[in-house]
């Protein structure tokens, strides 16, 4: 199996001169990134340049006084496994994670290497920390779905396309075992909302297109694709059979809209990344997780794609759209 890093792929290519000129790789602090999405994703990507920009930013230089070994598992529990085994080895000084399967998998495979995990849902509720103030142990992190931004995910889908009146949660039960907290947020939406919220679980990415063509039988359905590693993995081929079978729909991450789909609302992903850069400096400060509280985001952004809500035969509200982060026209 080929492995490559991002070291040379996003910028780190004068890295390797320096390193060759007397400052091996053992006099430097190591640090370990894996995250719970593919090599070569647009998510993964603009992830990844955000933890490097918070780096830089901080003083730390890949090939000067860092080295950082990336490893890209998508949402495969194999090479979740493996490259967790892979990354406990190289005894890195800190591991930076992303996802659920991610976390938990290192949380069982090392108690003393610091963790620090990013765009993470319920992190107390999945026992990943003790609690936000006080994580206890050698985990902590920054935290990606608010309670509250449920409830504007099916206000907002319900602003555009008012005719709806159900929406419905398609997510991978195996990747993201957190959806009943979703559920259960919805649950306190207010009822002038007047939709109901359906699970919609997938595992395989051949069983997206039966649930959605399903779907698309009452035009009273629509969709929400909430944070999910195999959401992201397929976020393309959902953004384009939401429009070809005519469901608005709305998502937590902005590729959605820039593949075609209606609209999307969520934190930014490359904020949160580069903001675990500055835990990440504390513990090679000799911080200790356990006294690092939990972060929530606290950049929220909202795209539109007008073009495909006038396919749909929607009017999205002026006021909506004078909010948005981005148009498409």
């Amino acid at each position: 199996m080929r492995r490559r890093t991002f070291i040379a792929a996003l910028g780190g290519a004068a890295a390797w001169p320096l390193a060759a000129r007397g400052q091996p790789w053992e006099q430097m602090r190591r640090i370990g990134v894996l995250l719970g999405l593919a090599e070569g994703h647009p998510e993964t990507r603009s992830r990844v340049t955000g933890f490097q920009k918070g780096l830089r930013d901080l003083g730390w230089v890949e090939g000067r006084n860092i080295r950082v070994d990336y490893r890209f598992a998508g949402s495969d529990p194999n090479l979740i496994r493996e490259y967790t085994a892979e990354l406990i080895r190289l005894t890195p000084d800190v591991i930076v994670a992303s996802s659920i399967p991610v976390v938990s998998a290192l949380r069982q495979a090392t108690t003393t290497i610091p963790i620090v995990f990013a765009v993470v849902s319920d992190p107390v509720g999945q026992g990943v920390i003790s609690s936000a103030a006080r994580p206890g142990g050698n985990v902590t992190g920054f935290s990606f779905i608010e309670p509250e931004m449920i409830g504007k995910w099916l206000t907002m889908l319900k602003d555009v396309a008012p005719k709806i009146s159900r929406a419905n949660l398609i997510f991978n039960p195996t990747m993201a075992p957190y959806y009943d907290v979703y559920l259960r947020s919805f649950e306190v939406v207010p009822q002038s909302t007047k939709a109901d919220v359906t699970a919609l679980a997938v595992r395989q990415t051949d069983e997206i297109e039966s649930a959605i063509a399903k779907l698309a039988r009452d035009p009273s359905n629509g969709l929400i694709a909430p944070a999910d590693p195999f959401i992201i993995d397929n976020i393309r081929l959902i953004a384009q059979l939401t429009v070809q079978q005519r469901i608005p729909a709305i998502s937590a991450y902005r590729q959605f809209v820039a593949e075609d789909g209606l609209m999307s609302y969520g934190p930014d992903t490359t904020d949160i990344f580069r903001r675990a850069a500055a835990y990440v400096d504390r513990i090679l400060k000799g911080s200790k997780p356990a006294d690092l509280p939990l972060q929530s985001p606290d950049r929220f952004e909202l795209a539109i794609n007008l073009k495909t809500a006038k396919v749909l035969g929607l009017q999205p509200p002026p006021t909506l759209v004078a909010i948005a982060d981005e148009v498409i026209e």
